[in-house]
């Protein structure tokens, strides 16, 4: 039975993987927070001694990843890492901060495939768009608890852009299943979900799942810029298609994502 060994386990693809896993692999799970049955670490923490493992799956930071890797001297015979579109799609943003996140994505996505290559790590890179699925990202989540909480709805005018939300349990059954296919090492994936929308209608899908009555208002969005409510990169990508192209990664190891489940948004809290 191979070993792995899975930083951010916590996150939300984390919950979705460690049930494939357990009964094929045996599993070493990292918190920075104790945990039963969990191996309390910072990956960061250049002194921690960490198991030798023959597969490590990182679902955190890359760019902490990647240093970690770096400085192991027991190499891991595979490496699956979750990375981020914006690696793409603020790569030429007007804001300078999100320019550099940019940055530093590719520059360890960089350093992963060359470690890869050196070391004769066969490492796989998946770049996934929105995702969602347990109510603890930072984008679709605060938008569906302020609809709950108040009952309105801000509705961005002219926000026609499209989006593929993915959902975590896509990605987690996404990293299951590259695990041992060969074809997916030393590339980089772009993972999107099942359904492309224009960010509006996903706006309204939530609105759909709120109990009760949502008033939606229609915002224009130089109101959203004045308001300090959305920078002005963030405010020009409202009108962007941002998308993943999945064939590449339908013919190496089956992906196939399910259709945006709006109600998934904030999972048990109708």
């Amino acid at each position: 039975m191979s070993s792995v060994l899975i930083f951010g386990a916590s996150g939300a693809v984390g919950g979705f993987l460690l049930p494939q896993l357990g009964a094929y692999y045996k599993v070493t799970a990292v918190s920075r927070v104790p945990r039963v049955g969990w191996m309390t670490g910072d990956l960061n923490d250049a002194r921690l001694a960490w198991p030798v493992a023959d597969i490590v799956l990182s679902l955190g930071p890359l760019d902490a990843f990647s240093g970690w890797l770096e400085r192991q001297t027991a190499a891991p015979r595979r490496v699956i890492a979750l990375s981020s579109m914006s690696a793409e799609s603020k790569r030429a943003s007007p804001d300078a901060g999100e320019r550099a996140l940019a940055e530093r994505l590719r520059a360890s996505e960089v350093r992963m495939l060359e470690l890869g290559a050196q070391r004769h790590i066969d490492c796989t890179i998946f770049r996934p768009t929105l995702i969602y699925g347990t109510g603890t990202d930072r984008s679709l989540a605060p938008i569906a608890r302020f609809a709950r909480r108040w009952h309105i709805l801000p509705i961005p005018i002219g926000a026609t852009g499209l989006r593929q939300p993915v959902h975590a349990a896509d990605l987690a059954k996404a990293c299951a299943a590259a695990l041992e296919q060969s074809a997916a090492y030393g590339k980089v994936y772009a993972l999107g979900g099942g359904e492309r929308l224009s960010f509006n209608s996903m706006l309204w899908r939530i609105r759909s799942t709120v109990p009760g009555p949502v008033l939606p208002v229609p915002v224009p969005l130089f109101a959203l810029r004045l308001s300090g409510g959305l920078g002005a990169a963030a405010l020009a990508r409202l009108r962007e298609p941002l998308v993943a192209d999945n064939t590449d990664a339908a013919r190496d190891f089956g992906y196939a994502p399910g259709a945006f489940l709006a109600q998934d948004v904030l999972p048990g809290s109708a």
